[in-house]
């Protein structure tokens, strides 16, 4: 099956609608096994591995992510953070059908909120992605904060 630049960005703007909602399941079926998702804590940063960086999950840390903000007994959780994201149109930034691998780029605006709290970021998201199976699935995520270099409160969702 050939995956054309609509299905791509189709991807990303479901992706984002599935955290939108808490449809935690449904997004970690998106991500590959080897996955991880990045948000390093230096600009232009290109190490997550000898370098620190705000977030370096594999998707076993992912799952326990997703399942502590499904548990009923989150108690840091009560009431549940929501999140918001507003998206520019990716960009398609690589395709390459023969070895069904692609990659993103899209700048967005993400809010996030808890009680009277509040917190937006702005940020640039890079998403490779493997066509497996007939479906789009995440390989890796990378999440460049626009401002990473400033203090930060908790993030508990996902941007």
């Amino acid at each position: 099956m050939s995956v054309t630049r609509d299905d791509l960005i189709d991807f990303v703007y479901d992706e984002a609608r599935m955290l939108d909602e808490g449809r935690w399941d449904a997004w970690i079926a998106l991500w590959l096994p080897d996955g991880h998702y990045w948000m390093p804590l230096d600009w232009k940063q290109e190490d997550p591995h000898h370098v620190t960086s705000l977030m370096y999950e594999d998707i076993f840390m992912l799952k326990l992510r997703v399942e502590r903000l499904n548990g009923a007994r989150t108690f840091s959780q009560k009431p549940k953070s929501r999140c918001h994201h507003v998206l520019q149109r990716p960009f398609v930034d690589e395709m390459n059908d023969e070895t069904g691998e692609y990659v993103t780029t899209t700048s967005m605006h993400y809010v996030e909120t808890r009680q009277d709290e509040q917190q937006l970021l702005a940020l640039t998201a890079r998403h490779e992605l493997r066509q497996v199976d007939g479906a789009l699935r995440i390989a890796n995520k990378r999440v460049d904060l626009l401002n990473c270099d400033a203090a930060f409160g908790n993030i508990q969702l996902l941007p």
